[in-house]
């Protein structure tokens, strides 16, 4: 008969260096995960940001727009109360006999002269020399 060959299955034994490459595959995994963790967490603080910035311009948009219907109304009620006090005092007026003016748009003022108020202040300057200002000493 022929001899057989034993394959002994012994159970492995945990060694010093099955320990130290399981710390070193820990480590790795560790490293990737948080860095995956850090690119997320920068991403979602950019959408926030954006998030931000887009509700901030809706915001102000809409209340430009509620600020412009509002001026809107203001306006046309205005002119309305305008244009009954107008017709409420234009027989005061005639009974009086004063005209009712002319509105003030119609009128432009022209603009002053700076040319000539900047050259009268220069040539004073230029002939008139600075004084000098004394300065005392304080004993000590």
């Amino acid at each position: 008969m022929a001899a057989k060959k034993k394959t002994a299955s012994k159970a492995q034994e945990t060694t010093l260096r099955h320990l130290w490459l399981a710390g070193l595959g820990l480590v790795a995994v560790a490293r990737r995960e948080a860095s995956t963790a850090a690119n997320d967490a920068a991403s979602r603080v950019e959408s926030l940001k954006k998030q931000a910035g887009k509700f901030a311009s809706d915001t102000q948009a809409n209340v430009r727009g509620g600020i412009a219907s509002v001026r809107e109304q203001g306006e046309a009620t205005a002119g309305k109360f305008s244009a009954e006090v107008e017709a409420r005092l234009a027989p005061v007026l005639a009974k009086l006999g004063l005209k009712p003016q002319a509105k003030a748009t119609a009128r432009k003022r022209k603009p002053a002269r700076k040319a000539a108020a900047k050259r009268t202040r220069a040539t004073t300057a230029a002939s008139k020399p600075a004084t000098k200002r004394t300065v005392r000493k304080t004993a000590r």
